[in-house]
């Protein structure tokens, strides 16, 4: 494992959540608790995270929904090494599974999952600048997997109707609407998130059934600010909090 002085110590829910995870490198963002606070998991769920880095999404959800099983799939050794650490120390060895794969060969069975669920590397590799750190490079761009990888991933491991989770850039809402439907994830759930009020759609929220019916739900939009520069929401604050 990775000495100390690689990692922080971080907390989630007052302290009752704990985080390690790189001091340099790949950290979780407010998108990683977007996507935790807009997922569903019903009791006895199997759930797997593709490409889970520190295991953030998963370990919340595992402390919202205490009678799900969670697997998290993530390439990178170090992350993988700190989301394996996570599960020890928040005691969910016998509920989450970390496991160190590639999403394109992943090592579970056809129709595995009851949900998906992802916060993909969503930037292009030719669009904007490239982080010198390898990790957190892997991490936000499509070097190791695009989103066809990604939905084609989901598509195999869903069981019939299973459901499907994805956090995304706004802009490319209509990208990921189409590939979805073409990997028989029919988009069912819909939310744009803003930054604050009169700020335009900055990310989506998607939830897909696997070959679900053609029925869409738009949900009011999300503000993560009340104003530029101001507090969080009320709903933004709910992301931070464990009931």
């Amino acid at each position: 494992m990775s000495s100390s002085t690689e990692l922080t110590r971080d907390t989630l829910f007052e302290g009752h959540l704990i985080l390690y995870q790189p001091r340099e490198g790949y950290r979780f963002s407010i998108d990683a608790l977007l996507l935790a606070g807009f997922i569903t998991l019903r009791p006895g769920e199997k759930a797997l995270d593709l490409g889970a880095g520190c295991g953030v999404i998963s370990l919340v959800l595992a402390c919202r929904y205490p009678k799900s099983i969670l697997a998290g799939l993530e390439i990178q050794t170090r992350l993988a090494r700190c989301f394996a650490r996570n599960i020890r120390e928040n005691r969910l060895v016998q509920r989450v599974f970390p496991v160190l794969g590639d999403l394109r060969r992943p090592p579970f069975r056809p129709g595995a999952f009851d949900v998906v669920f992802t916060n993909p590397p969503f930037r292009s590799p030719r669009a904007g600048r490239l982080s010198p750190n390898e990790e957190e490079r892997l991490a936000r761009h499509e070097i190791l997997a695009s989103l066809e990888d990604v939905l084609k991933a989901a598509r195999v491991l869903l069981r019939e109707r299973g459901r499907f989770f994805i956090i995304y850039p706004a802009h490319r809402l209509a990208t990921l609407m189409a590939k979805a439907k073409g990997f028989r994830l029919e988009p069912k759930r819909l939310q744009v998130v803003h930054s604050y009020p009169g700020d335009e759609g900055r990310l989506v929220l998607l939830e897909a059934v696997k070959g679900g019916g053609e029925e869409l739900r738009v949900l009011p939009p999300f503000f993560i600010y009340q104003h530029p520069g101001g507090p969080y929401t009320s709903e933004a604050e709910k992301l931070f909090v464990l009931s």
